[in-house]
This record gives structure tokens, C-alpha cells and sequence, in this order.
């Protein structure tokens, strides 16, 4: 089994459960819980299989599918113990954008993209899943508020392509930069960065 495999079912296994969280948090019945994870976890990489024209990993193989399952009977029963909902939602949230991040990124260089189109894959993998579990659940998606979330995967993917000019093993380099995406949202939040706002001060305060 493949690093890139293995990052991509266990970023599939993080947004699942991320997905179960915001279901949970809405106060959906069982159907409802099942769908928002497995929107979350296969989203974006659907929608990137689709734009590149191949074929869509979890129709292909059905690990995923066990994956998303999986996931989501673990996260119901042990919801008491993933701790508080917010925090356990970000954690999950960060792992999956993550290793999306470096699948998308690995998926368009195995295509034959350049590498703006590749980050922008890797983006889109990464944060796609989340911006429909949001707006099913009823919420702003992250990527469209000031958040530092797509900034985060867009910095990672750069990393990718400037360590692919080293002597750096290929298994390393994933592993550097989608540990820089956790990185860089990790401290975002914990710092309180985010990107400039357009609006002023009154514009602000009138909403």
C-alpha cells in the first residue's frame, strides 16, 4: 500500500468523523449523520476525480465507503469522549485538510498538471468536503470566512513543489508538507490570524 493510499484513507477517516461532529452538533438523526460524513469525507476528492477525469476513488474502491461507515458508527457511540465538539471538530478538520492537501497535490502531478493547476487540486480536495458539510449543516463554510484554512493548504502545496528540487526522499516530502498545513493552521487559530478584512470598521458595525 502507497504513502499517498494511506494518507487519503486516513483523511477520509478524519473528515468522516469531522462530518459526524457537525451532524451531531445540528442535532440530526441517524441518516442525516451519515450523509454529512460521508459528503465531508469524499467531497472534495469527487470533485477533483470529476475535473481531471478520473475515475472516482471511493465508486472504485469501497474501503472507502467501509472507512466513511466505520467512522461514523465509532463517532456516535464514542461522541462523549471525542471531548468537546468544537474542539474535536477542529482537530479532525485540520488532519483532513492536511493529507487531502498532499493527495490532491499528488493526484494532479500523476495527471501531468503544472503545478498552479496541482495546488489548486490540492486545495480544492482539501477544502471542497468541508464547504458542503457546512452548508448542508446549515453553516458559513470556513474557506469563506477570514480564516486562515485554503491559505494554509495553498502554503503546503507550494512547499511540495520547492522540496521536489531537493535531494529530499519523495515519502519525506509529503510528510513535511502536509505537516506544514497542520502547522500553519494550528498556529492561525491559536494566534488569531486571519486575512485582511475588505470591510470598515462601520460597515462592520452595521451588520
Amino acid at each position: 500500500m502507497s504513502l499517498i493510499l494511506v494518507l487519503d484513507i486516513i483523511g477520509t477517516l478524519a473528515f468522516a468523523i469531522s462530518g459526524v461532529l457537525t451532524a451531531l452538533h445540528k442535532r440530526l438523526d441517524a441518516f442525516g449523520i451519515l450523509i454529512i460524513a460521508f459528503v465531508a469525507a469524499v467531497g472534495g476528492g469527487t470533485l477533483r476525480d470529476v475535473l481531471i477525469g478520473a475515475p472516482i476513488a471511493w465508486m472504485v474502491d469501497l474501503t472507502y465507503v467501509y472507512v466513511i461507515f466505520g467512522a461514523t458508527v465509532f463517532s456516535v457511540i464514542f461522541r462523549k469522549r471525542l471531548g468537546y465538539v468544537r474542539r474535536s471538530l477542529f482537530l479532525f478538520d485540520t488532519i483532513g485538510i492536511a493529507l487531502y492537501t498532499i493527495v490532491g497535490v499528488e493526484k494532479g502531478i500523476a495527471a501531468g498538471f503544472s503545478p498552479i493547476i496541482c495546488i489548486s487540486l490540492g486545495t480544492m480536495t482539501a477544502c471542497f468536503g468541508g464547504v458542503l458539510r457546512d452548508i448542508l449543516c446549515n453553516e458559513i463554510p470556513i474557506i469563506f470566512r477570514k480564516e486562515i484554512y485554503a491559505t494554509a493548504c495553498i502554503i503546503g502545496g507550494v512547499v511540495y513543489f520547492i522540496l521536489l528540487k531537493t535531494v529530499i526522499p519523495l515519502d519525506f516530502i509529503v510528510i513535511i508538507s502536509g505537516s506544514i498545513v497542520f502547522i500553519v493552521r494550528l498556529l492561525a487559530v491559536y494566534f488569531r490570524l486571519s486575512l485582511p478584512s475588505i470591510y470598515t470598521k462601520e460597515e462592520l458595525e452595521q451588520q
